[in-house]
C-alpha cells in the first residue's frame, strides 16, 4: 500500500472527499487491472460514469480490493440518454448493481444537453434529489454545466448542487464558471487536469518542472490542487499512476503559479466538447 496520505476537503453535505482521485474515462481495456493497481497504490477516490461503460469492472475491482466501502469515495454520472426521470431511475439502479454498492458518494448529471429534451437542462435534477433523499447518492451535482445552465437548475432546485465538475487545466482554467459555482457553495472538480496529455509536453511547465525536480504533469496537478480543485487524472500505466500521486511533497512558488496562470488560452484551450453544443445520446 502507498504511504501517501491524500488530503480531503469538505463537501457542502459535510462529507469528506479526497482531493486527488483516479479517473476512468476511456479506460475500457484491462479496467479491472488498472483500477486494482490504483487502489493498491493508495487511491481512494474513483471517478466513473455510465457513459464510460466500465462500471461493472470498476465495481469488481473495488469488491476484490478488500478495502472497506466507507474508506472509498465513488463517483458516477448519468448518461446522456437517461435524462427522462424513468430512465434516470432505471439506469441508476443498474449503476449501483454494477458497482456492487448500495450507494455512491457522488452522482452527477454528465452533460446539460441544451439542444435535446426540449432544451430542459434541469430535467433529471429532481430525480437526483430523490437519490440524495433516499441515501443512495450521498452528494449530487452537475458536470459540464455552464453558468446559464446552472442558473436554470438553481431556479428549480430544492437542493443546491453540491459539486460542479468541469474541464479545467492551465490552458483552459475555466475561472468564471468555477468562481460562480463556488459562490453558490459548490465544490469544484477539474476533469482533464493534464489537458489530455498536453501538459506533459508544454515548454513552460517543463521549465518549471526541471527547476524543482518534478515532472510537467506533477506541476500541472499541483497547480490545480493549490487553486482548490479536486482532481482525478487517468493513467493505465502503473508508473504514471504512482508519479501522478506524488504531488504532496512540494509546493509551487508564487512566481511559478503566475507563470502557469499565464498559459490561459481561453476558449481556444478547451480540449473537450462545449456544453452548449454537446448533443450526443
Amino acid at each position: 500500500m502507498s504511504s501517501v496520505q491524500i488530503p480531503t476537503t469538505t463537501l457542502p453535505t459535510g462529507a469528506k472527499i479526497p482531493v486527488f482521485g483516479f479517473g476512468t474515462y476511456k479506460v475500457t481495456h484491462k479496467v479491472y487491472e488498472t483500477v486494482s493497481h490504483a487502489l493498491a497504490l493508495g487511491y481512494r477516490h474513483i471517478d466513473t460514469a455510465q457513459m464510460y461503460g466500465n462500471e461493472a469492472e470498476v465495481g469488481r475491482a473495488i469488491a476484490d480490493s478488500g478495502i472497506a466501502r466507507n474508506e472509498l469515495f465513488l463517483t458516477s454520472k448519468l448518461d446522456n440518454g437517461n435524462h427522462d426521470p424513468k430512465d434516470a431511475r432505471t439506469s441508476f439502479a443498474h449503476t449501483l448493481a454494477d458497482l456492487r454498492t448500495d450507494y455512491v458518494d457522488l452522482f452527477l448529471i454528465h452533460w446539460p444537453l441544451p439542444s435535446l429534451y426540449g432544451g430542459d437542462v434541469t430535467l433529471p435534477w429532481p430525480v437526483l434529489e430523490e437519490f440524495y433523499a433516499q441515501g443512495q447518492a450521498r452528494a449530487i451535482g452537475l458536470s459540464n454545466y455552464s453558468i446559464p445552465h446552472i442558473e436554470k437548475v438553481l431556479k428549480i432546485a430544492k437542493i443546491t448542487p453540491h459539486v460542479l465538475q468541469v474541464e479545467a487545466h492551465p490552458f483552459f482554467p475555466n475561472n468564471e464558471v468555477r468562481a460562480f459555482a463556488r459562490a453558490h457553495g459548490m465544490t469544484t472538480q477539474a476533469w482533464s487536469p493534464l489537458a489530455r496529455g498536453r501538459a506533459a509536453h508544454d515548454p513552460q511547465l517543463s521549465r518549471i518542472a526541471a527547476s524543482i525536480g518534478k515532472s510537467s504533469a506533477q506541476v500541472a496537478l499541483r497547480w490545480a490542487l493549490e487553486r482548490g480543485d479536486v482532481v482525478f487524472p487517468k493513467s493505465v500505466t502503473p508508473r504514471r499512476q504512482a508519479e501522478n500521486l506524488d504531488v504532496f511533497s512540494f509546493q509551487l512558488s508564487h512566481s511559478d503559479r503566475a507563470r502557469i496562470d499565464a498559459l490561459d488560452e481561453g476558449e481556444k484551450g478547451r480540449t473537450g466538447s462545449h456544453p452548449d453544443t454537446m448533443n450526443r445520446l
